[in-house]
This record gives structure tokens, sequence and C-alpha cells, in this order.
């Protein structure tokens, strides 16, 4: 029988490799539409509304060629909940089918967030905002850390950690790299800055490049009333080791007397929690 998968490079190899570890019942099977729930694991949040279109047009002319992944859903009879392709989904009840092509796999709730990020990360149209906090789940969720996240993903270190930190950033300027007013270069470049918001709205009103945006964030630095004394490199790793173990960002303030403070800093009361239950767990 032909894997519908295989033929696609990358994305495609992800999501076969995946169907392998899974119970999968038939690969012709067609269900209602209306007897799918979303994937409470979708890390795409924001669907382009002229893709979408697209997409609806060729679905109403040709149908879905790749069938949707769904898994029983969990106290629903006769329910099945969406594992990867919720845009075919949206688009093909935009068409107005009745019914869709599926596997049926069996899946846990971790099989099932990787089966979305494989999908959905690997596409390069995926916000880098949506993107972080995949990667920021399989984490927080599932006790991956940045290496695992990195080698399961097919991407490097650098670039999950890189992701990740952008999740700092205040929830104002996160929501313009979420309207794609801002890029994820800009935005990597205002991490850990103070005026992050209004360093984005100047890069955004003056149409910067990267380059001179981030020509603009040192000539600011170094205007500053306060020289700081460049961070210890022990210090740098400890905190590197203290964000991939937690999964938060942490900065560490050391003074010559070896008092100081940490610093760790959340954005949700989910994030919050969790940084409790790992006191907790570990004092």
């Amino acid at each position: 029988m032909i894997n519908p998968f295989k033929s696609k490079k990358g994305l495609g190899r992800g999501l076969s490799s995946l169907i392998g570890d899974s119970g999968t019942n038939s690969i012709n099977n067609k269900i209602s539409i209306s007897s799918i729930i979303p994937n409470k694991y979708q890390p795409r949040k924001n669907f382009e509304k002229e893709s979408l279109e697209e997409l609806t047009n060729s679905i109403r002319e040709r149908g879905i060629i790749q069938p949707l992944i769904v898994r029983k859903a969990d106290g629903q009879n006769e329910k099945y909940e969406l594992i990867a392709g919720e845009r075919r989904w949206q688009a093909a009840q935009n068409a107005g089918l009745h019914d869709v092509p599926v596997i049926v796999i069996e899946a846990d709730n971790l099989k099932s967030l990787e089966f979305a990020i494989v999908e959905n990360v690997q596409r390069k149209d995926l916000n880098p905002i949506d993107e972080a906090n995949g990667y920021k789940r399989l984490i927080d969720e599932f006790n991956y850390d940045q290496e695992k996240v990195s080698k399961f993903i097919g991407k490097s270190r650098g670039h999950v950690a890189n992701c990740i930190r952008l999740l700092s950033l205040p929830d104002e300027v996160i929501k313009l790299v979420e309207e794609n007013k801002l890029s994820q270069g800009h935005a990597k470049i205002l991490v850990s800055t103070e005026n992050a918001l209004f360093l984005a709205k100047k890069i955004i009103n003056k149409k910067l490049s990267v380059r001179q945006s981030e020509n603009l964030v040192r000539l600011l630095n170094s205007k500053g009333k306060v020289k700081f004394k460049p961070q210890d490199s022990n210090i740098k790793e400890l905190e590197n080791i203290m964000t991939n173990k937690i999964g938060l960002s942490v900065n560490i303030k050391n003074n010559k007397d070896n008092s100081g403070q940490i610093t760790f800093s959340y954005k949700s009361q989910d994030q919050l929690d969790h940084l409790i239950d790992v006191i907790k767990l570990n004092y």
C-alpha cells in the first residue's frame, strides 16, 4: 500500500516515521467531518486567511488528496481528535465537504503533540511564536530539554534556544511578531533589552533592516549612564543550565562579595505553577 506521506521530503519523512511508531487502523477510512474535534496540542494559532482560501478552492475542485491524521477522542464516543491536518480540515469545512479521508492511529498526548509539531514547525510559514510555544510545551509538559527538542525536530539547538527566548519579550512585542509586523530576526535583537516595545515600534516605523536595528540597539546601549561590567562566563553558563532545566528565563546578578539575586521570569499562571512544582520537587 502506498504511503501518502512518503513522497514529501523532510516533513513527509518525519510524519511517516511517527506513523510507523503508532498503530494505524486504516489508510482509507472516511468519516464525517462533524465527528472531528480540534487538536488541543495544535501549536499553530494563526492561519493566514489568503492561504486558507486558496486551499479551500483547491479542495473544492480536487478534494482532499492527503488524509487527515486522527485519534479516538477521550471520553467521546464516535468522536475523533485531529492530530495533523488542521488547515485541510478547516478548508474542507469551508468547501462544504461532509466527510474526509483519515488515518486513524493510536497516540498518547505526547505523540499527538509531536505529530502537530512535525507537521507545523517544518513549514516555512509557521509563526515563530507558535513554533516557540510548541517547543515550550514539549519542555514544560513532557520533560524534554532543548537538546532533545533539537534532535527530535532536526534543527540546531541554537535555533531552538533562540525561538524560546522570544517568549521572554513583552506581550506587546510578541503580538507584533504574531501579526508579522516584526520579523524573527528583529525580535531576536530585542530580547533582554530594557525598552523592547519602544525599539520595536521604532524599527517598524522606520522600516529598519536587521543590521540597522542592531546598530540602533548598540547605539542606545552605549549612551547609557551606567556601564556594566561584562557578565562572568561562569555565571552565564549557570544561567543557561538553569534556563534549560527549568524552561524559564533565569537571570543571576552576582556582586563582588558573592551576594546577589536570582530572578526567574514567567509569563503565565501555568509557568508560575511549573516553577513552584520544580522547587517543591527538588527542595
